[in-house]
C-alpha cells in the first residue's frame, strides 16, 4: 500500500505479507484494548497490557512512515491511509478502535483477491520477515501476560511487575537466561519451557533467513541475471543475423560481377565473329 495502484490491479496479486502482518497485529491490539477497557485487571496486568499495546503502536507508526516514504504519490497515500496514523497513536483508547477499519480493509482485499497463498509464495522473504515480526510480538505478549498472572500470586515469586514480566519473556525467548528473574511455580516452569522451545525455533528461523539472504540471490538479482542473459542471447542472434545478411549481400555482389563478366565475354565473342 505504498503506491497509487487501483483496486482492480492490486486484487490480482492479493495482499502483501506485511499487510497481512499488520492486520494480525491490529486484531491482537484490538483484543488487548477491549480487555483493558472492559476487563477487571490488577494494576500490574493493566500496565503490562499498556506497554504491549504501546509497542504495537510504535510498529504501526513505523510501518506508516515507511509506507509514506516509499509512496510515489504522498498526497494520495495520506488521503487513503490517514486512518492508519490515527490508529497508531498510543495511550488514547478511543483512537485505537480505528484499527478495526484497517482489519476490515485487508479482509476486503483478501475476499476480492483470487489467491491468498500466491503472493505469499512469490514474496518469500517478505513473508518470512512478516511472520517473524508477528511471531515475536505474539510470543512476548502471551508469555509476559501468562507468567505475570501465574507468578503474581505465588509465594517467593520474583516476577511481580509488568517490567519484570516483559524482561523475563524477552530474556527467555532469546535463550540468554540471565537468571535475575525466573518462575518458581510449576505452571511458571511449564510456561518457561514453552517459551524456550519457541525461542529456539524462532531464532533458528532467523538464522536460516539470514543465511538465505547472504547466500541465495534474491528475486530481483535472479531477474536481473535472467534479463542480462536474455539480452546477451539477443545480441548474439543479432550479430549472427547481421553476418548472414552481410554474407548474402557479398554473394549477391559476387554473382552480379560474375554475370557482368560473362556478359562481357559473350559480347567479345560476338564482336570477333562479326
Amino acid at each position: 500500500m505504498t503506491d497509487k495502484t487501483p483496486w482492480s490491479l492490486r486484487t490480482l496479486g492479493g495482499p502483501s505479507p506485511f499487510e497481512l502482518a499488520m492486520m494480525l497485529l491490529s486484531l491482537l491490539s484490538v483484543v488487548i484494548v477491549l480487555v483493558m477497557t472492559f476487563g477487571r485487571l490488577e494494576g500490574e496486568t493493566y500496565r503490562l497490557l499498556f506497554f504491549i499495546d504501546t509497542t504495537i503502536c510504535l510498529i504501526f507508526m513505523a510501518n506508516f512512515f515507511i509506507g509514506l516514504f516509499r509512496a510515489r504519490d504522498k498526497t494520495y497515500y495520506l488521503r487513503h491511509h490517514w486512518i492508519d496514523f490515527i490508529a497508531s497513536i498510543p495511550a488514547i483508547e478511543a483512537l485505537r478502535i480505528a484499527r478495526v477499519f484497517q482489519i476490515l480493509r485487508v479482509i476486503r482485499l483478501i475476499r476480492m483477491s483470487r489467491s491468498l497463498l500466491l503472493p505469499l509464495i512469490k514474496q518469500r522473504k517478505q513473508t518470512t520477515l512478516a511472520s517473524l515480526l508477528v511471531a515475536m510480538v505474539t510470543i512476548l505478549t502471551f508469555a509476559s501476560i501468562i507468567i505475570l498472572l501465574v507468578e503474581s500470586g505465588t509465594e517467593g515469586a520474583n516476577i511481580q511487575t509488568a517490567e519484570q514480566a516483559i524482561w523475563w519473556a524477552l530474556v527467555t525467548i532469546s535463550t540468554v537466561g540471565y537468571g535475575d528473574y525466573y518462575p518458581v511455580s510449576t505452571a511458571g516452569h511449564i510456561v518457561g519451557g514453552i517459551v524456550i522451545v519457541s525461542g529456539v525455533s524462532f531464532f533458528g528461523v532467523i538464522s536460516g533467513y539470514m543465511a538465505s539472504v547472504f547466500v541465495a540471490p534474491d528475486e530481483t538479482e535472479r531477474q536481473e541475471r535472467q534479463d542480462a542473459h536474455k539480452a546477451e542471447i539477443k545480441s548474439e542472434l543479432e550479430i549472427a543475423l547481421s553476418r548472414m545478411e552481410e554474407s548474402q549481400r557479398q554473394m549477391e555482389q559476387n554473382q552480379a560481377q560474375m554475370l557482368a563478366k560473362i556478359a562481357e565475354l559473350k559480347q567479345a565473342l560476338e564482336d570477333k565473329k562479326h
